[in-house]
């Protein structure tokens, strides 16, 4: 009977999954942007982003307090913030150094009063430097920005001079926290600052763009960030402030690396990437430019899951339903994506395995799409991945996904993320599923 049924989902590709009724308490609708943006969770525009209030209730009711949840997919912290809020250990790595600083900012408890002092001396050196001695500390600041020629596609003269300054005066903080404080803040105003398309998701380059000044709009971001960071660090436990390195493991690094020992961990929270995730290095091009960790674009990419800038062995994907898929998609590059995806994502798999505590929860927040009129059945194919390596389904829930920041739309020829809603548009993501999975 089994048998039968996977034969039939291979000749279908159909979601047997979308069968499921929405349950519409796990949508969150009733939630405002003030609601899924508290303490510091708004912080930064960050792409497929879930929401605290979803991480929160699979924390609450798969752990309990003490115990060690982890996102091997960090992106920027969701999980380990609402874990430290919980009173849990959060473990988490990224391989984006963008997601690291970000995650690692926004859950690291700084008395309000420092932040503050630093604001203070940072408003009025800038105001020196840039309406005083400009001359001067442009050269200064010109000695430590990157040398590439990417910034200068992206910024005109007059704001990359004014970015230049403040970039340099960060630099010049002693406190390595304090400074990755005002790093995050001048991260996020980069967009606006730049040439590139302002509702675009895409690198769209925008001549006649309306461009906001750097220097206002960075104190402008600094100070809201300093609300923010206030609002976590009086909501935080005072054990957990006293023992954050206790509490708060994040790193840089790979989701097959988990920063965990064997057997401890009890529940898994994570949204991870999708298919084609090597797009979302696109969204941060800017910070990566002006931090230096981005040279040539396609080495950046190849770090990212399912990426087909990157060459691999060849891999049991232990799921027949994703070998159809790949069949399905042909030998083109998109076929190699695909495959490269589900591959990095079973070895993931195995890696949470190893982490979590028998009986331990592995919740995994994902959606199914479509490439090249070809069914991308993720949640099917994870689900399969994880039986076939000792997990067992416990629960899952098909979600509705008013409040995620992912391009709605894939272009039907490309697969490729766009903006433009026009006639023949595939809608991306509009349900999710959360495979609740179980390790025997």
């Amino acid at each position: 009977m089994i048998e039968a049924k996977i034969k039939q989902r291979k000749r279908n590709l159909s979601s047997e999954l979308s069968k499921i009724p929405i349950e519409k308490s796990w949508s969150f609708a009733d939630k405002t942007i003030k609601d899924t943006s508290y303490i510091t969770h708004g912080y930064y525009t960050y792409p497929a982003k879930f929401i605290p209030q979803l991480a929160s209730r699979l924390i609450l009711e798969h752990s309990k307090e003490g115990d060690i949840v982890v996102d091997p997919f960090l992106g920027s912290g969701t999980t380990v913030i609402e874990s430290l809020v919980n009173k849990r250990i959060g473990i988490g790595v990224d391989i984006n150094n963008i997601a690291y600083l970000i995650a690692k900012v926004k859950s690291t408890p700084i008395n309000f009063s420092t932040l503050s002092n630093e604001f203070t001396l940072l408003s009025f050196d800038l105001e020196n430097r840039l309406n005083g001695k400009f001359d001067y500390y442009l050269r200064q600041a010109e000695k430590k920005i990157p040398n590439n020629p990417r910034i200068d596609y992206w910024f005109k003269k007059e704001e990359k001079e004014k970015l230049s300054i403040i970039f340099s005066r960060i630099l010049e903080i002693e406190n390595n926290d304090v400074k990755d404080f005002f790093l995050v803040a001048f991260a996020q105003i980069l967009k606006s600052c730049s040439i590139w398309l302002q509702k675009s998701v895409k690198p769209t380059r925008d001549f006649k763009k309306n461009i906001s000044e750097p220097t206002s709009l960075f104190l402008r971001q600094c100070r809201k960030l300093l609300r923010k960071h206030n609002e976590f660090d009086n909501l935080l436990n005072d054990e957990v402030k006293r023992n954050i390195k206790k509490y708060r493991i994040v790193q840089c690094g790979d989701s097959r690396e988990i920063p965990c020992d064997n057997n401890k961990a009890t529940l898994i929270v994570t949204s991870p990437p999708y298919v084609t995730s090597y797009e979302y290095a696109d969204l941060h091009q800017l910070p990566s430019l002006w931090f230096s960790y981005l040279n040539e674009l396609s080495e950046f990419r190849k770090k990212f899951i399912g990426s087909s800038y990157k060459e691999r062995s060849e891999i049991n994907l232990k799921s027949s339903l994703a070998d159809e898929i790949v069949r399905k998609l042909g030998n083109g590059t998109k076929a190699l994506e695909v495959k490269n995806y589900f591959a990095d994502m079973f070895e993931s798999f195995i890696e949470m395995k190893r982490v979590l505590k028998k009986h331990g929860k592995a919740c995994i927040v994902i959606g199914n799409t479509q490439l090249q009129k070809v069914d991308i059945l993720n949640a099917e194919v994870f689900q399969e991945q994880f039986e076939n390596i000792g997990f067992k389904t416990y629960k899952i829930v098909h979600r509705e996904i008013p409040s995620k920041m992912l391009p709605s739309t894939r272009d039907p020829k490309t697969g490729k993320f766009t903006t433009v809603d026009d006639k023949g548009m595939k809608l991306a993501y509009p349900t999710e599923y959360i495979l609740v999975m179980e390790k025997q």
